[in-house]
């Protein structure tokens, strides 16, 4: 009499979020950290966190330092 294995294999522990399909990533949009729809009322406000968001956009950056910060701002005419 031969005893079958109890023991099954396992599944996947975990979900890789790192590695994406190409379908998958077209699909989703990316998510801005400054860029919140409509909370403020303010223009200026608005266009500040869209030129935020373009130039993470453009140099692959999740989070900016405050230097590419205040080169952001100093882009759309900010000087002390």
């Amino acid at each position: 009499m031969s005893q079958q294995s109890v023991i099954e294999q396992p599944g996947p522990v975990f979900v890789e979020r790192r590695q994406r399909d190409a379908g998958a990533a077209s699909s989703q949009s990316e998510r801005r950290q400054f860029r919140d729809g409509d909370r403020s009322a303010r223009p200026e406000v608005a266009e500040l966190a869209n030129a935020v968001d373009d130039y993470k956009i453009a140099h692959h950056r999740r989070f900016i330092t405050f230097e590419e910060l205040f080169d952001v701002m100093a882009s759309l005419g900010y000087h002390k």
